[in-house]
């Protein structure tokens, strides 16, 4: 699906909209009978401009409706008609407002799109790629960023090697904007840091919340909001057909195993990175089948979350379900496509979605 191309051709049809609409007001009121004056709706053509043209496009609009009004002031009596200069004065008044409205909205948009370049840079920087083969795994990542908001979010996933087992986390920090990246930089910072040594899984996330706890409570940072991170850390050893998990209040990976998924869904699960504060963390390691061929998929709830225009939520496991191909990179271009076409083309919040796949 291409948006870009699908925005051009919609640009280009709503630009025909307002001319089209002079000149039916025009020809429309030289017809009509002398007491009727249609002169007043060609104030609509700048206004309608204005909602989605720039400061040029809306000001040539409505210099072409009081060209227009002005023919129709020649053909019916002369432009020195009181009524018709009244009608010309008030368009030329309200397109210069409608104009000055457009020349304002370019303008955020402007800042809007620079604060987001900001962003993505700086998630670019964070959100490295990952590998496509890790020891027995295969590997393929996606990040969809919304297009609602100039703000991203703090969507963040990782890879790291031991000497026998590959760790991932995935995790989405609340918030948005710089304040949420500069939280999924504690979060990767720390993952990164230690997840290459043998710690047990349940020691790497306690190390994890001693990070995230620590940067939040750092000065600068604003106490009146509650700031946490949901995540799911991964350990999956190259020898032993499982998959060791600890949740932390993250939505449950899906495992498609022989055309068929399941939720892996923690017993106990802790509470979000960084609300240490609240109950003391009780970090349990589960465990779950991972066989050859079998692929598991960690996403955000950016993807289960989005909506489509009667509001149902994507139907994340039953889509992965029907998913034909084969191998992790098939798997989230499918559910790429699908996920936009579901939600209509634009995402309301930020995606991320990591699937890997154990090979023989």
């Amino acid at each position: 699906m291409d948006l870009r191309r699908l925005r051009r051709d919609r640009g280009q049809t709503l630009v025909a909209v307002p001319f089209l609409l002079i000149l039916v007001v025009t020809v429309v009121d030289i017809l009509a009978p002398p007491e009727v004056h249609l002169g007043p709706f060609l104030v609509a053509a700048p206004a309608v401009t204005a909602s989605f043209g720039g400061p040029w496009l809306t000001g040539f609009v409505g210099v072409v409706a009081v060209v227009a009004q002005a023919v129709v002031a020649v053909v019916r009596t002369s432009l020195t008609d009181l009524n018709h200069t009244l009608q010309i004065i008030a368009l030329i008044l309200i397109s210069a407002i409608v104009t000055l409205f457009a020349l304002h909205r370019e303008r955020h948009e402007q800042q809007m799109t620079r604060l987001r370049s900001v962003a993505e840079a700086t998630q670019g920087v964070l959100l490295r790629p990952l590998p496509q083969r890790v020891g027995p795994l295969r590997i393929a990542s996606v990040y969809l960023a919304a297009e609602a908001e100039a703000e991203i979010g703090g969507d963040l996933y990782a890879v790291a090697r031991t000497a026998d087992a590959t760790r991932l986390v995935i995790g989405d920090v609340r918030g948005k904007g710089l304040e949420a990246i500069s939280d999924a930089a504690l979060v990767l910072g720390a993952f990164r840091a230690a997840a290459h040594r043998q710690a047990g899984l349940s020691a790497l996330v306690a190390h994890l919340e001693g990070a995230v706890s620590s940067g939040l409570d750092a000065p600068g940072v604003p106490q009146e909001e509650e700031s946490f991170v949901t995540a799911a850390v991964l350990d999956v050893p190259d020898t032993e057909h499982v998959l060791h998990l600890v949740s932390c209040g993250h939505p449950p990976p899906l495992r498609l195993s022989d055309g068929r998924t399941a939720p892996m869904e923690a017993t106990r699960p802790a509470l979000p990175l960084g609300l240490a504060d609240i109950a003391r963390p009780d970090f349990t390691v589960e465990s779950f089948p991972f066989e050859p061929g079998d692929v598991v998929l960690l996403y955000t709830d950016g993807v289960i979350e989005a909506r489509d225009g009667s509001g149902t939520f994507y139907p994340l496991a039953e889509r992965m379900a029907a998913w034909p191909g084969d191998g992790p990179e098939s798997l989230l271009r499918h559910l790429c496509g699908d996920l936009l076409a579901h939600a209509g083309g634009s995402l309301g919040d930020d995606a991320a979605m990591v699937a890997v796949q154990r090979l023989p």
